[in-house]
């Protein structure tokens, strides 16, 4: 069965930036362990990433969440510690201006995946949100969620939003 990792937005800002959270950065080495895993089983990984403009205090987004992050090619941009170094030349890239990536959906739809699992940050925003594309675009595979390589700095959202996960058949593994 071929297999898909997504590491959904573990950016420096949403561990140790300006919407760095407590227990962020607990998270780098067991998802770049998983990376590891993953290639040395021969798998794919892909990566996305929350990209904004200079102008991002003006958009919508901007207005209800006022503090800049993830302005495409700062340092806040970047992918985080373990997880950076574990990124690859050729590992797919999906660059995103909000929540889910329609890119990473199309794409999607194009593949055989039977198994896709999601790691990595917000856990109630961008990673639930990429885990309903990825079921919309292959409803046929597994969708999985690492509940241990995934947070929120809100941790009742982090564990509703698991919930919410499985009601939409999402497998939720290592959740305690």
């Amino acid at each position: 069965m071929k297999k898909l990792l997504i590491v959904v937005d573990y950016q420096k800002d949403f561990v140790d930036g300006s919407l760095g959270f407590a227990g962020a950065e607990l998270l780098d080495a067991p998802i770049a362990a998983k990376i590891a895993a993953y290639r040395a089983a021969g798998d794919d990984v892909a990566f996305t990433f929350d990209t904004h403009t200079p102008d991002y205090l003006s958009t919508q987004e901007g207005r209800k969440l006022p503090l800049a992050h993830c302005i495409r090619g700062s340092e806040g941009w970047a992918l985080y510690g373990a997880t950076a170094r574990a990124a690859c030349e050729g590992d797919r890239r999906f660059e995103k201006p909000t929540f889910p990536s329609l890119a990473l959906g199309e794409w999607l739809k194009g593949q055989d995946y039977g198994q896709i699992e999601l790691v990595g940050l917000v856990s109630n925003i961008c990673v639930l949100s990429n885990a309903v594309i990825a079921k919309a675009a292959l409803p046929e595979a597994e969708i999985v969620v690492d509940a241990s390589c995934t947070a929120s700095a809100d941790p009742v959202l982090h564990q509703k939003c698991l919930d919410v996960l499985e009601g939409l058949q999402v497998t939720v593994a290592n959740r305690t």
